[in-house]
């Protein structure tokens, strides 16, 4: 297949691309290393959580809740790696940045394990 056939079928794949301006290639970094530093503190929780909790009232509960912090460390790990990649290519680009749901896609899971330990401790509670 020629050059011109793929660019043809991709025209967005090659599109002009300009190195920005490195204050804005730093800030992306910034940000990257925010969501990393994220995904590290969820993933220590988890551990600390397996490793250094006394079992609780419900049976499975303190691995439950450490699987679902390392579940969200990935994909908070993830999700900034995405954020950083698109951002670098709209920059380069001269695009708008993307818009992306990851900030409410974080917020939600972890009101969701905000939730379930909630759950725990009531049952604690309820059950003397």
């Amino acid at each position: 297949m020629s050059d011109k056939a793929i660019t043809e079928r991709h025209p967005e794949d090659h599109a002009e691309e300009s190195e920005p301006d490195y204050r804005f290639t730093m800030a992306n970094e910034r940000t990257f290393l925010a969501w990393q530093r994220t995904a590290l503190g969820l993933l220590a929780a988890a551990v600390a959580l397996v490793q250094l909790v006394p079992e609780m009232t419900v049976p499975g509960a303190r691995r439950l809740l450490g699987l679902g912090l390392v579940v969200l460390a990935i994909l908070t790990s993830g999700m900034g790696l995405l954020r950083w990649q698109q951002a670098d290519h709209a920059m380069r680009r001269g695009e708008p940045l993307p818009r992306h749901p990851s900030p409410a896609y974080l917020a939600v899971g972890l009101s969701l394990v905000g939730l379930v330990a909630l759950g725990l401790v009531v049952l604690k509670v309820v059950s003397g």
